[in-house]
């Protein structure tokens, strides 16, 4: 190995590096987003936390950090990458509040500006951009989450009083678990069946006033409150039903999909199923906030488990008076900094991902540009991918630094978990993580055709033959510099594992081989005489969802060499290429019985690479405190008692040492310190 850091980095370079493309909307939440209400309240009630979390979202209304992405000529900025990225910094703070403002301005206000025209525009966005008009996005159903295309409430319309009839037929349709529903929504977005001159036009969007001006429903709809969740008590979910209740013709969002006072449907997208993943697809900016939240998250506790174990000691080893720094620990670095690494991977990958939606999106709705339906079926694939990835991620690395700060990391007062419970939601909404991870896999094997995101059709011959008949890897921002690393791989075995292009050749060569045999599976399985279609594709269901995972974390491994490569200062730059190289061969140690059966790794490259992980840790092992500085998380954004309380414990413990050694005529060992060294800013 002859990777070694020996330079300290600074972590302004890396908070540089991390801001990426909308800093400035970083640096101002940094610097303003200081106020109680904003932090979590240890021990409140859930209708404290309502209170408190509905106040937080008019302070944050009336500042303006949280309509970036609405129209300039009703006071937005047009720019939907700085409103993700606003969310995603409002997630280092209490996710209740983060949940309210992604379901007041990502969802209800979203759905008004992109599915609504502009009379809607006029008559309703400055209310919600100002939280006058409190809002609900009203789509999943107690029976139907995933499956949207086949909710059950219909919106049937009568040309004879020019209204639409919004209805819940029965149990199992009751919109459920909505935002804002349960106190404070006075309007909701409500997805259900179009009908008119008595076809069903599938799923189409209207806005429904669901209480007045007093906060009493209106006719015809009632509303229930889920109650206490394992988490997020200040979000008012609901539930909401409609009895016939009456909605005007005008309150139809109407850019997809038209209907006329004599009841005749138009739209300027023919296919149903195209018609309705294009109006969904507008909508991708709440998965993308989803995700980058659940990033949030996931450095805020690794920042708090990390500054513990560079306070807290265990155990002295022989000869030594003082005990040992748990962060010196291999197992802890083991549990640390592989998390870190696929952290900061995520990063990257959502950065693309912020700048690919931002540009798609501005062409559409700020230049008037046609929808490129590739790229727009890519945003969608990766969107979806990456919530995935982070979402999980989070759950996982969560919990680990609740576990490696013992039972100080089960206390409320330190934060940990408060986001265990918070993000445990996460992996399921805005997207079930399995059911994502198919349509990621459908994305792929079908090269985007229309119908992504559709699950139906799995199983049919015709799906089957229509699938590519090459594995084709899914270019990325990075792809030339990508190219180049592979092709600069030679064809030996003995390739060092440092190696960037032999890195990324084993990410390539797996998610090939994954996609391919997902592909022959199917094939195979179509050709099977008497196999029923549903069983086509449950047979292989394994596989795919095995193609999308290693796809995924191919593509972020890209963004992180992209990343590392657009990194100018030296030692910063070092310092990520090795935290990169932890990242690549942590995730392929994870997967080793994989390479193995494969013929990637023998058991002695096998051997090789653990141990190369671990000499990785070493050396990443005196820049942990840098890394995660590099998050630039305020100190008062925190939250966590042990941060200050766990110094100040091992401060006073080496003072009291100190003094019972001077008392018994011995000397302080030299070389000990008699005080803890103090992670930085605290």
């Amino acid at each position: 190995m002859t990777n070694t850091l020996n330079a300290a980095v600074d972590p302004e370079v890396l908070r540089e590096v991390l801001d990426g493309r909308w800093a400035h909307v970083r640096r101002d939440a940094r610097e303003n987003l200081d106020d109680p209400d904003f932090l979590p309240v240890y021990g409140e009630t859930m209708a404290e936390a309502r209170e408190r979390v509905t106040r937080a979202a008019k302070k944050l209304a009336d500042s303006g950090r949280v309509v970036l992405g609405f129209p300039k000529e009703y006071g937005g900025q047009d720019d939907s990458g700085g409103s993700v990225t606003s969310i995603e910094m409002v997630a280092f703070n209490d996710l209740s509040i983060m949940v309210k403002t992604g379901v007041q301005w990502g969802l209800f206000g979203g759905a008004l500006q992109l599915l609504g025209t502009k009379r809607h525009h006029d008559e309703y966005l400055r209310d919600v951009m100002s939280f006058a008009l409190p809002g609900c996005f009203a789509m999943t159903e107690t029976g139907h989450g995933s499956d949207v295309q086949q909710l059950r409430t219909t919106c049937t319309y009568d040309a004879a009083t020019r209204t639409f009839d919004l209805h819940t037929p029965h149990e199992a349709a009751r919109k459920d678990y909505i935002g804002n529903a349960a106190k404070d929504g006075r309007m909701a977005v409500v997805f259900a069946q179009l009908v008119t001159q008595g076809k069903n036009h599938g799923v189409h969007a209207w806005l429904v006033p669901i209480r007045d001006e007093q906060g009493n429903p209106m006719p015809g709809v009632t509303i229930g409150d889920d109650g206490p969740k394992a988490g997020l008590p200040g979000v008012d979910n609901g539930r909401l039903s409609f009895d016939h209740v009456s909605v005007p013709r005008d309150m139809l969002l109407d850019r997809y999909g038209q209907v006329a006072e004599d009841g005749t449907y138009t739209s300027s997208i023919e296919n149903e199923t195209r018609r309705f993943f294009t109006m969904l697809g507008t909508l991708v900016r709440g998965r993308v906030s989803v995700g980058g939240s659940a990033g949030s998250a996931t450095k805020l506790a690794l920042d708090i488990a990390v500054r513990y174990g560079e306070a807290r000691r265990q155990f002295a080893a022989p000869g030594e008076e003082r005990e040992i720094v748990i962060n010196d620990y291999l197992v802890h670095q083991r549990k640390l900094l592989p998390a870190l690494a696929k952290t900061y991977a995520l990063h990257f990958a959502q950065g693309e991902l912020v700048e690919t939606m931002h540009d798609v999106q501005t062409a559409v709705h700020v230049h008037g540009q046609e929808i490129d339906e590739q790229a727009q079926r890519e945003l969608e694939s990766r969107a979806a991918g990456l919530k995935v990835a982070q979402t999980a991620h989070a759950t996982q690395t969560i919990q680990m630094c609740r576990e490696a700060c013992g039972g100080a990391g089960y206390l409320q007062e330190n934060r940990l978990p408060h986001l265990k419970a918070d993000t445990d939601v996460f992996t399921t909404f805005e997207g079930d993580n399995t059911v994502l991870l198919q349509l990621v896999a459908k994305g792929l094997l079908t090269g985007y055709r229309d119908n992504f995101g559709s699950l139906d059709g799995w199983g049919r011959v015709g799906f089957v033959a229509d699938m590519v008949r090459e594995t084709v890897l899914e270019r990325t921002a990075a792809r030339a510099l990508i190219a180049r690393l592979v092709d600069a791989v030679p064809g030996v075995d003995d390739v060092p594992m440092l190696d960037r292009g032999w890195q990324l050749k084993m990410f390539e060569f797996r998610e090939k081989h994954s996609l391919e045999g997902a592909t022959r599976r199917l094939r195979k399985n179509s050709t099977t005489e008497g196999m029923a279609p549903f069983d086509m594709f449950n047979d292989v269901q394994d596989h795919v969802l095995k193609a999308a995972q290693t796809h995924i974390e191919r593509i972020v491994l890209e963004s992180f060499v992209a990343g590392v490569d657009r990194t100018e200062e030296p030692a910063a730059r070092q310092l990520l290429d090795t935290l990169c190289d932890l990242y690549a061969l942590s995730t392929i140690e994870a997967d080793k019985a994989w390479f193995l059966e494969h013929g990637q790794l023998t058991p002695a490259r096998a051997k090789l690479l653990t141990s190369t992980v671990n000499q990785l840790l070493r050396e990443l092992r005196p820049h942990l405190v840098t890394l995660v500085d590099g998050f630039a998380i305020p100190d008062g954004w925190k939250a966590a008692a042990i941060l200050v309380e766990e110094p100040a414990r091992q401060e006073a413990m080496a003072a009291r040492d100190a003094e019972l050694r001077a008392q018994n005529g011995q000397s302080t060992p030299e070389g000990t310190a008699t005080a803890v060294d103090v992670p930085p800013g605290q």
